[in-house]
């Protein structure tokens, strides 16, 4: 009985191994007592193309604009540099959060609050936030855990390519393997996180699709919030494939051994849009599934939330790294954030976010 009951639980894991993510992506569109979407992709669009073409720009500068960027972003090149710069130009207040993006949700949506309150109080000015990838997840954390504290402080959120239901790579990473008690990924990445990248394994745990349930059942984003959800999808083609030299530098900090008081950095080149087009590929192989290379379009719709579903060829990180070689018969993606925090701004117009808060 002992053996028969091993190979039962041995066989139903391999089963769930071999299954993967594929009852999972997309749940939050199906969980009972969702707020359905709003497209707002052609509303989109049209600001998009008036701002770069004829240079129409409103938004007004008596909110801050911040910006969150996502997991593993402090590693690579300064995500949203030129958005910043960008923005400045036009007159407006940017700030790009300064956070441990390889900390946990919770741990970072207790910084995200405090630095809300801090530029609140030095400007006298609401906060709009644009939060890119797992930045987005620790954004709506933030507003879902301290609402009463930030209602009067914050207009609305953009969630950018977020995991908001949660992320199958994560998942899958972290699953169980086919022993019970013997979780060999598991301990890899705790010993890659903790131990190479000086991050928290928790980081990765949050993205889940477990730990995303346990989350959304726990903290909701309020429904009277504006938020606007932005998602893209890449493909391998001969564009991606011309760029495969155009690397990014990802830099790892290196401990010193003991008695030694200085550490370096070692520089890896990395291929980012050809990588992410193949992961794009490889999603849409195991499970059929579109997506920017890392988040699947379905998992990035948050309920209730005005989404724009984006038509171009576009990877993960295109919105928040410098741009090479960038068409100019297309909005950059400095172009494309002004057009998200415009639509933004008319969403929360809709919901009387624009008025005075007392």
């Amino acid at each position: 009985m002992g053996r028969d009951s091993f190979l039962g639980g041995l066989v139903d894991r391999a089963g769930k191994v071999l299954k993967g993510s594929a009852n999972d992506i997309g749940w939050l569109q199906n969980a009972p007592g969702m707020l359905p979407v709003e497209d707002g992709t052609k509303r989109f669009d049209n600001l998009l193309f008036n701002i770069k073409n004829y240079q129409e720009h409103s938004l007004p500068k008596s909110f801050v604009y911040l910006l969150v960027p996502g997991l593993f972003s402090n590693l690579g090149p300064p995500n949203f540099d030129d958005t910043k710069t960008y923005f400045l130009k036009l007159g407006l207040e940017c700030e790009v959060a300064k956070i441990d993006t390889q900390a946990g949700v919770m741990a970072n949506a207790s910084k995200i609050k405090e630095l809300i309150e801090k530029l609140y109080y030095r400007s006298k000015k609401r906060v709009l936030i644009l939060g890119h990838s797992k930045g987005g997840l620790d954004s709506a954390a933030a507003l879902s855990i301290y609402w009463n504290q930030l209602r009067d402080k914050v207009a609305g959120l953009v969630l950018a390519q977020s995991p908001y239901a949660g992320n199958p790579i994560a998942s899958d990473i972290l699953s169980q393997g086919l022993l019970k008690h013997v979780n060999l990924k598991k301990e890899v990445m705790e010993i890659i996180m903790s131990g190479i990248l000086n991050g928290d394994l928790r980081a990765i745990e949050d993205l889940t699709y477990e730990k995303r349930r346990e989350f959304l059942r726990s903290y909701p984003l309020p429904r009277e919030i504006p938020v606007v959800s932005f998602h893209t999808e890449t493909k391998i083609n001969m564009s991606i494939l011309t760029k495969f030299y155009e690397v990014a530098k990802v830099e790892f900090s290196v401990t010193a051994p003991v008695g030694v008081r200085s550490f370096s950095k070692i520089s890896v080149p990395w291929p980012l849009s050809s990588g992410l087009a193949m992961m794009a590929a490889l999603l849409d192989l195991r499970y059929s599934e579109k997506s920017d290379g890392l988040v699947t379009r379905k998992d990035a719709e948050a309920p209730g939330s005005v989404v724009v579903r984006s038509r171009r060829n576009l990877d993960h990180g295109w919105i928040v790294l410098p741009c090479l070689n960038e068409d100019p018969k297309e909005a950059n993606n400095c172009q494309v954030i002004e057009a998200l925090f415009t639509l933004l701004m008319e969403v929360a117009g809709r919901k009387g976010f624009l008025l005075p808060a007392y």
